[in-house]
Formats: structure tokens, C-alpha cells, sequence
């Protein structure tokens, strides 16, 4: 790496841990050539480096300034409308293909689901870890099936009652990540045949989760800020048989919505009227942007309809694979399905996630991330800005690492993608979030890893991809396999 590209780097550090502030000056040339001990010419690379990437912007006889928050050049997508009736899935196929296309670490991962692992005091709770090991009580391995570990629950309904929900640690159901813990709550509620019903477009796990359990789903409009539509929502629940609702109200992926508080009261509320539970996958609560903390929906749900399900996963520990319930009035019946299901999860890690929790500066280290990711997506959203053609459209998230991207008018996201990947780029097609495999002309893109010099590159290929500029011999890595998702798989649709 040369020398300015360290430069860059260290500086587009301190932007993303909020040292330098949006609208702040930088230090002038001259200041860092004597501090810094380089050339001046070193210096400018640098911040040219840092424009490029959008987190700077050069005033006339002024300097360099932190840019302010991105995006006023791309239009918003509009409120999605997918066809109002149910779907019997046949995804999972379609959506393996797509996902064993970013397993290879070569590949720029724009289309992962996960963030980069080096966001995460890894080595610290590896510390926890293994102490807990070393400590371990025997009676543990017996006292902690489920629902316990005693001490993380305790924690978890502390975070909770901190946050204005009462739970008690009776409610809550440790489990082997969301995914079970989704999938639980799948199983208390419903039985094969049933139907549920969950926004458009939705994370694709709960479209296979629904699969595997034999659902049926109907898709609900969803606005890419504010989440789900409540006047939709209320006419299926008229209309048809809806047996649960399977939804996520903070930072929703792919889109990045939130829905507001006051939405989410009327949301709890009309689910009462009609008896409908509501599972709220809330992976990303802990992901806010800025100061304003998302609605725990627990807060306002008194008849105990909310399944709360969230892990540790996307905030601290990826692989940990430590999830939780807070389950209300299913509590007894979650239990035992996870006592049928997979008997308990892995005591240790529980034990030490607990101890983390207590003396390991969690709440410290959550804050960190929160700068890194929202200076990582303010240098994506620029790249997009920059790069991608006019008509574009752009969904800012207030949390979480995804961006959602409408593609100008002719744009074909499946096709995008096997492009991309012939060049070594990854991208999440929209189709993959859909039960009836909508949004063929938009894309995820994950901004959970640094930009860097390769990001920027992607972006600047899938920008002349979408404009016919690249010729097929362009390639970031030639040896990346192009992969064409199989389209044969059926999809039945049923009338009620």
C-alpha cells in the first residue's frame, strides 16, 4: 500500500469514529506535512483518495471539509405493490444459487449478508470464552437447557427494561441464533397449510423458513423508510385467513426501513383487534445511526402478542450463534418446541456472552460500531451517487449496513448479477426477497465492509455495467465463476 493510501486510510478512520465530524475542517496540507513528516504532494493524494470516495468534499480557498450526510441526488423508491394474493413457496433453490456465489472470499462481497468481521472485539470475548470453559460447572450442562442460562436472560431483560419494556427473564427462550429462533416461533403459531403474512420485500431466510414449514404468504406493500403498510396490512387481515405476521420494524433488510413509533403502536394495536401475532425479526435495533434509538415493540405490546426475536449475531459475535425470544404469551409453547427441536444451546458461549454483557464494555464497543457503519455507508451512498446512471434510486437506511437500490428504467438485476460476478463483485438481485420473485429491477448492497480501493472499483464496474460501458474481457478477479440462477423453479399461486 502506498504511502497516501495510509494516509487516506488513518483519516477515513477517524470520519467513521466520529473524531472528524460531518462539516468539519481538515487539517490544512501544510499542517500534516510537518505533522505527518510526508511530502505535500503525499497529502493531496490523500485527500483527492478520501474525495473520490466521497467522505471529503474541497471548498474554493477554503480547504477540505467532512461531507454531511449523502443522497440528495437520488430519488427514493416509491411504496412497493405486489399482487394481493398468497404464494405457496418454491424459493429455496433459487435462493441457494444466488448465496453460493459470495461464499468466496475473493469475490467484493456488495451482495453478503454479513458485516466484515473485523468490526467485532473478537479476541475479547474469545477471553470470555475461554475462561468460561475453564470455569465451567458441571450442573451447567443440566440447569442451562432451556430456557436458561439464568444470567444471560437476566441481562437480556435488563437491556429491555432499560429501554422501557418489561420483560421478565421467564419470558425469554435462548436460542441457537434468529434463524431458530424465527422458526420457533413459526411453529408455536401456525401449522402446514396456514398462511402468514410478511412485508415486500422481506429477508429471504424467513421466505425459506416459511417454505420448510409448509406456509403459504401473503405479501404486504412496504415504503423503503417507514416499513410495512398498516392500510394494506388491516384489508389481508380482512380478507384472508392470516394465522401470523412475520415482520422487521427497525432497518428492515433489504430496504433499511424503520417504521416510526407512532406506526408501530397503531401496528400492535390492529393486530390485537384481530388476534394476530406479530414475530418481529430485530436483528439490526442495535445498529441505529446517530442517537435515536428505535422503539423496542415490546413496550407497547400488553397482551403479550410480540415474539421479540434478535441476536447477538449482526452486533457482536457472528458464528456465536446466540439468539433469543422474548416470547410473551407463547413462552411455554417456544420452549417446548426448542426442547424438541435442538434440546439446548451451547452453554459456554451462553455463560460468556453473559459476562461479556456485565464487565466487557458491550454498550462501548456498540458505539463504535455505530460510527464505523455510518461512515461506511456515507462513503457507499457517495460511490453510488457517483458512479451509477441517472434514474437511480436510493433508499437511505437509519441503521443497520444495506442499501437498496432501484435500477433506472431497462435495469435487470439477475442479469447485473452475473455480471458482476464474472468480475469478481457480488451483489444481493432483487428477486431473492420476494415470494413471487418481484423486484427484478432492484439490488442490496451491503455496506458492513470498508469501501477501500476494491469497493470503490466495484462500484465504479457496476456503474458502467448498468451504461453498456464494460467490455467482457474487464475482470477484478479472472478467475471468478459466473453462476446463472436457475429460473425453472415453479411458483404456485392460490387464490382465497
Amino acid at each position: 500500500m502506498n504511502l497516501y493510501e495510509t494516509l487516506a486510510g488513518e483519516m477515513a478512520r477517524l470520519i467513521a469514529d466520529g473524531v472528524l465530524r460531518p462539516g468539519e475542517r481538515l487539517p490544512s496540507v501544510r499542517h500534516v506535512c510537518r505533522s505527518q513528516n510526508v511530502a505535500p504532494v503525499t497529502v493531496t493524494q490523500a485527500y483527492h483518495l478520501l474525495e473520490s470516495r466521497g467522505l471529503i468534499e474541497a471548498r474554493p480557498r477554503s480547504g477540505y471539509f467532512v461531507r454531511g450526510r449523502l443522497g440528495q441526488r437520488l430519488a427514493e423508491p416509491e411504496m412497493t405493490r405486489p399482487v394481493g394474493e398468497s404464494t405457496a413457496l418454491a424459493v429455496s433453490d433459487f435462493i441457494f444459487q444466488i448465496l453460493d456465489s459470495v461464499k468466496d472470499p475473493a469475490v467484493v462481497p456488495l451482495g453478503s449478508s454479513f458485516p466484515s468481521p473485523h468490526l467485532f472485539p473478537l479476541d475479547k470475548l474469545g477471553r470470555f470464552l475461554a475462561s468460561a470453559a475453564r470455569h465451567l460447572d458441571p450442573l451447567a450442562t443440566v440447569t442451562d437447557l432451556p430456557p436458561r442460562n439464568e444470567e444471560l436472560r437476566r441481562q437480556l431483560s435488563l437491556r429491555y427494561l432499560a429501554q422501557g419494556a418489561h420483560v421478565p427473564p421467564g419470558e425469554i427462550i435462548i436460542t441457537s441464533g434468529a434463524m431458530e429462533g424465527l422458526n420457533l416461533c413459526l411453529q408455536a403459531v401456525t401449522r402446514p397449510g396456514d398462511l402468514i403474512a410478511m412485508e415486500s420485500p422481506t429477508f429471504y431466510a424467513g421466505l425459506q423458513a416459511a417454505e420448510r414449514l409448509g406456509l403459504k404468504v401473503i405479501e404486504i406493500p412496504s415504503h423503503p423508510r417507514e416499513g410495512v403498510s398498516l392500510v394494506a396490512l388491516e384489508d389481508a387481515l380482512r380478507h384472508h385467513p392470516v394465522r401470523a405476521c412475520l415482520l422487521m420494524l427497525n432497518f428492515a433488510n433489504p430496504t433499511g426501513a424503520r417504521v416510526p413509533d407512532e406506526r408501530r403502536r397503531a401496528l400492535v394495536e390492529l393486530l390485537d383487534r384481530h388476534d394476530v401475532p406479530l414475530i418481529e425479526d430485530d436483528v439490526y435495533a442495535e445498529l441505529y445511526f446517530g442517537t435515536d434509538l428505535p422503539m423496542v415493540t415490546k413496550a407497547v405490546d400488553p397482551a403479550g402478542r410480540v415474539m421479540h426475536v434478535s441476536s447477538f449475531s449482526k452486533c457482536l459475535a457472528p458464528g456465536y450463534r446466540i439468539g433469543w425470544v422474548a416470547a410473551g404469551r407463547y413462552a411455554s409453547a417456544i420452549q417446548r418446541q426448542k426442547l424438541s427441536l435442538s434440546l439446548a444451546t451451547t452453554v459456554p458461549v451462553q455463560i460468556a456472552l453473559a459476562d461479556y454483557l456485565k464487565h466487557g464494555g458491550y454498550d462501548n464497543h456498540l458505539r463504535h460500531l455505530r460510527r464505523r457503519l455510518a461512515g461506511q455507508e456515507a462513503a457507499l451512498v457517495a460511490a453510488v451517487e457517483a458512479h451509477f446512471p441517472a434514474g437511480t434510486r436510493l433508499a437511505r437506511p437509519a441503521g443497520g449496513y444495506f442499501l437498496w437500490l432501484e435500477l433506472p428504467p431497462g435495469g435487470d438485476a439477475l442479469a447485473l448479477h452475473r455480471q458482476a460476478l464474472a468480475r469478481g463483485i457480488s451483489i444481493a438481485p432483487g428477486p431473492i426477497f420476494s415470494a413471487k420473485r418481484e423486484f427484478g429491477q432492484c439490488i442490496r448492497l451491503n455496506f458492513g465492509h470498508p469501501l477501500e480501493e476494491r469497493g470503490l472499483a466495484a462500484v465504479t464496474t457496476l456503474g458502467q455495467l448498468l451504461t453498456g460501458g464494460v467490455q467482457p474481457s474487464t475482470s477484478l478477479i479472472p478467475s471468478a465463476p459466473a453462476r446463472a440462477p436457475d429460473q425453472s423453479v415453479p411458483i404456485q399461486k392460490h387464490k382465497y
